[in-house]
C-alpha cells in the first residue's frame, strides 16, 4: 500500500498589493499522520519552511474562509474552485500565499485516494504512531 502523497504547486507570495512573486511549494500527506497536510515554502535566500496543519483545513478553506489559528484558508472570489489564499501567522509576523484552487483539490484528492476524509481513526497502525510522537516529543521537552 502506499503511505504517503506528494505534489508541488507554484503559489504567489505576496508581499503587498502591488508586489507579489511565484515560488514553488511542496504539498505532502502520509499516512502516519493522516490528519495533516504539510507545505514546504521554498522563498528565494531562505531556508524552505515547513507547515503542518489539519487536512479537513485545507478542505474546508477551498469552500469557505476557515481556521482561527495560525493558519487561515479562504477563496479569493466567489466562483467555484477560485484562487485560494492561505495565511501564516506566527505572534505579529504573516506570510500570505495565493493559489490556484484545481492543483489543491487534485492533491487532496489524491490524499483521499489513500485515506478517505473522516476515515483517518481505522488506520490500524495510527494510534502506535501517535504514542510514538507523543514518546519523542516528551522526551525532546524533558531533555531540554
Amino acid at each position: 500500500m502506499r503511505e504517503s502523497v506528494q505534489a508541488e504547486v507554484l503559489m504567489s507570495f505576496v508581499v503587498s498589493e502591488e508586489l507579489s512573486f511565484r515560488i514553488p511549494v511542496e504539498l505532502g500527506y502520509e499516512t502516519r499522520d493522516p490528519f495533516a497536510v504539510r507545505m514546504t515554502f521554498h522563498l528565494p535566500g531562505d531556508a524552505p519552511v515547513t507547515w503542518a496543519f489539519g487536512r479537513e483545513l485545507l478542505v474546508d478553506g477551498i469552500n469557505g474562509p476557515s481556521g482561527d489559528g495560525d493558519v487561515h484558508i479562504a477563496p479569493t472570489g466567489l466562483e467555484d474552485l477560485s484562487d485560494v489564499s492561505i495565511r501564516l501567522q506566527v505572534g505579529a509576523d504573516r506570510a500570505l500565499f495565493r493559489s490556484s484552487a484545481p492543483p489543491l483539490v487534485a492533491f487532496l484528492d489524491r490524499t483521499d485516494k489513500l485515506v478517505p476524509l473522516g476515515q483517518e481513526r481505522t488506520l490500524g497502525d495510527f494510534e502506535e504512531h501517535l504514542e510514538e510522537a507523543l514518546g519523542r516529543i516528551l522526551a525532546e521537552e524533558n531533555a531540554g
